[in-house]
C-alpha cells in the first residue's frame, strides 16, 4: 500500500514502512512536512517491524528545519511538530533505518541519527548548524551526549561544522558508509539480514536498549524546549540571527 501528500510518501510492504521526504532538492522540513510526518508515523508504527527513512533528489537527505518557521509567531508551533515526531518514535519498538546521501544537516541530522541504523552515502555531509544562525538543535542537546560522548557532542553543536560520512562513521554516527551508487543494495542487504530474524526478539531488544539508554528522553527534552522557547527566542541573537539568514545578510550579535 502507498499513500502520501505533497512532501511525504508512505508505502507499507511486508510490515516495513518506506517513509520518503518529498521535498527536493534539499527536502526541508516545513511545519505542514513535519505534521504529515508525524501523521504518516502514526499510521504506520503500530503496523511494522521495520521504519526506513529515505529521500528524494539527489542533493539531500534532509538539510534541516526551515529557517522561516523560526521566526517568533510561528517557532513554537514549529518545535512542537517537530518534537511530536521523536516522541512519537521514541515510544516506538520497531527497528529504525536511515538511508542518507548528500546533506543530513540540522533537524534532518537529527532525524536520521534518532533511527537504529544510519546508512551512509560516501559523499554524505552531516551537521548541527543551528549555533551559526543563533540558536541550538534540542533534539541533538539530548542524544548526541549519548551516541558520541559529552566532547564530540559539544564540537558538533557548539562550532556547527559539518563532517563528512567517513567521520561521522568513526563517531558513531553512521552505521556504514557506502558507495553513493550502493545504498539502495545496502539498505535492501541490511533489511534482508534483519528480516531473517526474530520480530518478537528484536522489538524487546530494541525496547530494551531505548529504555536503559534513553530512559530520560521524554523529560530532557521538555527541559531543553523550555530553554528554547523561553529564553534562547526571547533574546536577541535568536531573533537576529534567524532575521539575518533570511535578509542575506551576516548577523549582528548582541556583545555581552
Amino acid at each position: 500500500m502507498t499513500i502520501g501528500n505533497e512532501t511525504i510518501q508512505l508505502r507499507l510492504e511486508d510490515r516495513t514502512a518506506w517513509i520518503t521526504l518529498d521535498r527536493p532538492p534539499l527536502n526541508i522540513l516545513d511545519i505542514s512536512m513535519m505534521q504529515a510526518l508525524d501523521a504518516v508515523l502514526e499510521r504506520a508504527l503500530s503496523k511494522c517491524d521495520f521504519v526506513i527513512f529515505q529521500s528524494a533528489g539527489p542533493q539531500a537527505f534532509s538539510a534541516g528545519a526551515e529557517i522561516a518557521d523560526h521566526t517568533p509567531e510561528r517557532v513554537e508551533k514549529m518545535l512542537s511538530a517537530f518534537h511530536a515526531v521523536f516522541r512519537r518514535l521514541a515510544a516506538a519498538d520497531c527497528l529504525k533505518i536511515a538511508a542518507v546521501h548528500g546533506f543530513c544537516l540540522g533537524g534532518g541530522m537529527e532525524l536520521a541519527t534518532f533511527c537504529d541504523f544510519v546508512l551512509a552515502t560516501e559523499s554524505a555531509q552531516f551537521g548541527q548548524p543551528e549555533i551559526k544562525l543563533g540558536c541550538f538543535p534540542p533534539v541533538a542537546m539530548v542524544t548526541l551526549p549519548h551516541l558520541i560522548g559529552m566532547r564530540a557532542a559539544a564540537h558538533l553543536i557548539l562550532t556547527g561544522q559539518q563532517i563528512n560520512a567517513a567521520e561521522a562513521s568513526r563517531l558513531g554516527l553512521v552505521t556504514r558508509v557506502v558507495p553513493d551508487d550502493k545504498l539502495v543494495a545496502a539498505l535492501d542487504s541490511l533489511l534482508e539480514e534483519l528480516q531473517t530474524l526474530s520480530p518478537s526478539v528484536l522489538r524487546l531488544t530494541r525496547k530494551t536498549l531505548g529504555g536503559i539508554h534513553f530512559a530520560g528522553f521524554a523529560k530532557q527534552l521538555e527541559e531543553v524546549e523550555h530553554v528554547y522557547l523561553s529564553e534562547l527566542m526571547q533574546g536577541h541573537d535568536a531573533r537576529e540571527g534567524i532575521l539575518a539568514f533570511l535578509e542575506k545578510r551576516a548577523p549582528l550579535w548582541r556583545r555581552l
